[in-house]
């Protein structure tokens, strides 16, 4: 994922273990300079670079970005598409210990990748940034989230706002004629989902069983939220408690699709058989993919907050980074297609191949509602929310995921669940500074 990943299959279990031993194999790399300038000099100018990523669905946009590059500066990218994300965690913590390390590879904000830049395992890119946000192509605010002692690593790969997507032909269907503006309005479009025949919401038992504990909170509590995310509140916090017995309330009220099953969202959405879809907006993509058209087959709305008296409207966002290895043997090539893809002409050619949204401001989005959407979360109506993905640390997230995914498929007591995650939240935070 950035993790703005599209749907894949993904076990919470063995995502532990795999953390696990990609926590070891950090270990047993020991050191190796984090600044790229290191290879200056050293490495070998290369006419095509290799761009290894877990987005196995996301090929055919990747390919027509490299196509692009090769055109405008002389250097293609060859994408390496992964659609497990275990195999590819796997394959890249591994891949640092290799004399062949990845050009560029997709990796994920927070601490995973504050993990890397302590293992000095990425190039070092402030200067890269620096350029960037004086040029206008990187909104300051995005750097938060690649900064570590001051510094910036990797580059950003993308941008993303989670909204409800829904089958405009369901809503139809339904008798809907108007998006929901609060809480209690999304609720009553559910029931009326649920009264044409059709299950409302998406939800899965695997990877993102977080995405309605994440929209519950932030949209109820978002002060709540942000002090989970540096353990100064807890799991067990009566307000977490009430957030998962909202969500079991749900569960229990047939307002969800099977968590088991393996079909993914998109096509679940494209067949009625869901209404709604909560995702980010890299999900348009997924829906595009699939030869859905935006504003006639689908669309999306700004999903309420649960707490209408909350001054501003929850926005949960997502940003994910584009790296590359410390030493890289490529390192000057690896800038020169960096430096590319932040401009507003490489930004356009990317946000289209996908009829997606860009993090570069200039970029000229052809989807009007995305276009709309980026304009307006930038206003004061909005507060940011980072991804519960990026802002929870990992072993406490491999917990939460375990969690979740027993509860959406067997809902019940959430207190016997969420001890266990604050067990591992106060084992991680006892051994932080």
């Amino acid at each position: 994922m950035s993790r703005s990943t599209p749907y894949k299959q993904h076990k919470p279990k063995a995502l532990t273990a795999l953390v696990v031993a990609g926590a070891l194999a950090l270990s047993a790399c020991g050191g190796g300079a984090g600044d790229s300038s290191t290879a200056k000099g050293e490495d070998k100018p290369v006419d095509s670079l290799k761009f290894y990523n877990d987005k196995g669905g996301w090929k055919e946009a990747f390919t027509q970005v490299g196509a692009a590059s090769k055109k405008d500066i002389g250097v293609g990218m060859e994408p390496v598409g992964y659609s497990d994300s275990n195999a590819y965690t796997a394959f890249i913590r591994s891949s640092f210990r290799t004399k062949e390390k990845a050009d560029l590879f997709t990796w994920h904000t927070g601490k995973e990748l504050e993990e890397l830049v302590d293992q000095k395992l990425v190039a070092e890119t402030t200067d890269q940034w620096t350029k960037a946000v004086a040029d206008g192509n990187i909104p300051e605010q995005l750097k938060q989230y690649f900064t570590y002692d001051g510094k910036q690593y990797c580059m950003p790969l993308n941008a993303g706002y989670w909204v409800m997507y829904y089958n405009k032909a369901v809503f139809k269907k339904a008798g809907i004629t108007q998006n929901p503006k609060t809480w209690a309005e999304l609720l009553a479009v559910a029931d009326k989902v649920k009264a044409a025949g059709v299950k409302p919401f998406y939800q899965t038992n695997i990877l993102f069983s977080f995405v309605w504990f994440e929209t519950l909170l932030a949209g109820k509590d978002p002060d709540l939220y942000d002090a989970l995310a540096t353990g100064k509140a807890k799991y067990t916090d009566q307000g977490v408690v009430d957030v998962m017995n909202e969500w079991k309330k749900m569960i229990d009220a047939g307002l969800f699709s099977d968590p088991g099953s393996k079909t993914e969202p998109q096509a679940q959405l494209k067949s009625g058989a869901v209404g709604m879809v909560n995702f980010g907006t890299w999900f348009s993509g997924n829906l595009n993919t699939l030869k859905m058209k935006a504003g006639t087959d689908y669309d999306f709305f700004v999903i309420p907050n649960v707490n209408p008296s909350l001054p501003k409207t929850s926005m949960i966002f997502e940003t994910g980074p584009v790296c590359s290895a410390a030493q890289s043997d490529h390192a000057s090539t690896v800038k020169k297609w960096t430096d590319w893809w932040v401009t507003p002409q490489a930004q356009t050619a990317w946000a289209n191949s996908r009829g997606d949204l860009s993090f570069n401001p200039k970029a000229e989005v052809k989807d009007p509602a995305l276009a709309a959407l980026n304009k307006d979360v930038g206003g004061d109506g909005y507060r940011l929310i980072n991804r519960w993905f990026e802002a929870t640390p990992v072993p406490v997230m491999n917990k939460a995921l375990e969690v979740f995914g027993a509860f959406v498929t067997k809902p019940g007591d959430p207190m016997p669940g969420l001890q266990k995650v604050q067990a591992e939240a106060d084992a991680y935070w006892a051994k932080q500074k």
